[in-house]
Parts: structure tokens; C-alpha cells; sequence
């Protein structure tokens, strides 16, 4: 498997995108968004992450982060993403959700040409991460990621959404905590 977009180098920051199978717009849904800030609080406490910046969009998660010292960041993103499987299907199956079957036929054929006993694939394979190579690049991808669900016209300003770091960055009440950089 290529390695040319995975978090293997240790000590560096990444930006990364993961993304749901079939870009399926799981994360309309609050509960769903929970899901994703417990697991990326428990990587946080538990397993090293460290996030300087973060969104979690309807089909897909941004992040700008690295892995403390003596953790492999990719290591946590299999684990991170492994678990919140298991729970993105527990919670289309015990709550609320118009489109439940539809969301679980379409997680179970996503899976049928494994070789392994697997009922559900709710993430695509991999991820994508980019070496956060220079000051500038962190800036533009932290203003990326926070005006995501500004061009997706979910909200006008980008500290309006609940779900991101730019409320972090505007000294807003937020849902994760994370280690807010000095960009200027």
C-alpha cells in the first residue's frame, strides 16, 4: 500500500482528510458529530493526538494534527477510525434516522469484495495527509479547514460552526479542545 498520503513519519504535523464511504452526508446528524468529538478526545487523552485544528464536515472529517512524542500518528488514525465505524453504525441503528436502511445497505455492499468478516465499511480506505511543511501552509490549511462549511454555505462566518476550530480560534465556546497556534 502507498505511503505517499499516510501520517508514517513520527514528530511532524499533518493535515489530513478522512472521508465516509460514498462521500454519504453521515454527520447531518448532532449525534453523529459526538461520535466523532468523544473518539477525537479520547485519541486526545489516551493516545497521543494533539490537534491544532479541526472540522468535521457531513461526509468527511479535517484536521490539522500530529502525534505527541513516543505515538504514531497513523497508528492513532486507524484506531480513531476503526472504533468511530462501529459507533457511526450503533448510532444509525439505535437513533433516529430517515435514511437507516438505506445508509446500512449501502455500508454493507462497500464491503463485499473484502477478504475479512467485516458487516459494515463506513470509511473509505486510507486518508489523506499532507506534511505540514512550513508556517505558511499550516495558515492556509487552518483557514481551509475553517471555511469549509462556510463554501459549503452551511453557515456565513466560519466561528459560527459548532463543529470546528475556528470557535477555539475566536475564544468561542467549543466542543473540542485543541492547541490554538499563533498564525500572525
Amino acid at each position: 500500500m502507498s505511503t505517499k498520503y499516510k501520517a508514517t513519519i513520527p514528530d511532524v504535523g499533518y493535515f489530513i482528510t478522512i472521508t465516509i464511504v460514498g462521500w454519504i452526508d453521515v454527520f447531518t446528524r448532532v449525534k453523529q458529530k459526538y461520535v466523532i468529538t468523544d473518539s477525537l478526545k479520547y485519541c486526545q487523552e489516551e493516545k497521543g493526538l494533539e490537534i491544532y485544528g479541526y472540522c468535521i464536515m457531513p461526509s468527511h472529517i479535517h484536521m490539522l494534527c500530529k502525534a505527541k512524542e513516543g505515538y504514531i500518528l497513523s497508528d492513532i488514525i486507524r484506531d480513531f477510525k476503526k472504533f468511530t465505524s462501529k459507533r457511526i453504525i450503533e448510532t444509525i441503528e439505535e437513533y433516529s434516522e430517515s435514511r437507516r436502511e438505506w445508509m446500512l445497505e449501502y455500508f454493507s455492499k462497500a464491503c463485499e469484495h473484502l477478504k475479512r468478516g467485516q458487516r459494515y465499511k463506513v470509511w473509505q480506505n486510507g486518508y489523506h495527509a499532507e506534511i505540514a511543511s512550513s508556517n505558511w501552509f499550516i495558515k492556509q490549511k487552518i483557514e481551509y479547514i475553517h471555511n469549509n462549511p462556510v463554501v459549503d454555505k452551511i453557515v456565513l462566518n466560519p466561528e459560527d460552526y459548532i463543529f470546528s476550530s475556528a470557535r477555539n480560534y475566536a475564544d468561542l465556546d467549543h466542543e473540542l479542545e485543541i492547541v490554538v497556534l499563533n498564525l500572525f
